[in-house]
């Protein structure tokens, strides 16, 4: 049996529900680890089938592993702020219980973010090529320029991210923006701290039937979150944009939205019900449409 020692270092946050088929390698892919120092968080969020007693029964050989069950289910980004609330590691690393990390992701992922004390996250460099050696430190105006304005640096879902806790608790964890409340959280972290540009392969993301299916609503709808969540973080005092270049952006997501919106619109196999049902829940009206599609 692994002991832990008392105050590990890393917190490994696997959020769970219904993953019978696939938990089993994402815990073993993290009991792999190179680096040992880190505890192993497992929040279920209700699971129907044997996701837990899986999970339980991996806790039952390795102390590192703890397992917390919810009495009601949360949805998967309260719970992802659960299942860190529930860890004590300085650094929070989550690995869905669908996917993979290599045997040397969490020691490269802590070894960058101590290099760089000041960073407030990491993230895996998936979007363009870098411009400079893994790691390398990347200021909140520049992080931001580089997303807006140059192919989307930061966006990186929870598995290709490292957290420094104190930065996790001052933004408050997650938000509610739909699918996209990832990039809306490491946005709003960017704007407050500086990041880490980590080395893009670090984990492997599993695609398969029983993930989220995206059929027209839910792209819909998709379309609405990215939206709301890139005018909160633009709007907010946070932004480090300069004045011009937070127009700059604005002015371009409202273009992109609104054209998003009118190809939806007229589109044969679209769900026009539902997208009126959307725009009138937003408050948006033909008006603004045309007005910023040109």
């Amino acid at each position: 049996m692994n002991t832990m020692e008392n105050n590990p270092l890393l917190s490994v946050l696997m959020t769970c529900y219904n993953r019978q088929h696939f938990i089993g390698e994402a815990i073993e892919s993290v009991l792999a680890s190179t680096y040992q120092n880190f505890e192993l968080i497992v929040a279920d969020d209700g699971s129907k089938d044997e996701t837990v007693s899986i999970a339980k029964s991996y806790a039952d050989r390795d102390n590192r592993i703890k397992v917390y069950v919810n009495e009601k289910n949360l949805g998967q980004f309260k719970n992802r702020n659960k299942a860190a609330f529930l860890s004590s590691g300085e650094y929070l690393k989550y690995v869905d219980s669908d996917d993979l990390i290599y045997p040397h992701t969490l020691e490269v992922m802590v070894d960058s973010m101590l290099k760089f004390p000041a960073a407030g996250m990491g993230f895996c460099h998936t979007i363009g090529e870098s411009d400079q050696p893994f790691p390398y430190l990347i200021e909140p105006a520049a992080a931001y320029k580089k997303h807006y304005f140059d192919k989307g640096l930061l966006y990186t879902g929870p598995i290709g991210l490292i957290i420094k806790r104190e930065a996790f608790e001052k933004v408050n964890g997650f938000e509610e923006f739909g699918m996209p409340s990832d990039n809306h959280f490491s946005l709003k972290l960017a704007a407050k701290y500086p990041v880490v540009a980590m080395p893009r392969d670090l984990f492997w993301w599993r695609h398969h039937d029983e993930g989220r299916a995206f059929d027209d609503a839910s792209s819909l709808a998709n379309i609405f979150d990215h939206y709301n969540f890139n005018a909160d973080v633009l709007n907010s005092v946070d932004c480090p944009l300069s004045p011009g270049q937070k127009i700059s952006a604005i002015e371009s997501g409202k273009k992109n939205f609104c054209r998003g919106i009118l190809r939806s619109f007229f589109s044969s196999s679209s769900d026009r019900l539902l997208l009126k049902k959307l725009l009138k829940k937003n408050k948006i009206g033909l008006g603004f449409l045309l007005k910023n599609s040109f």
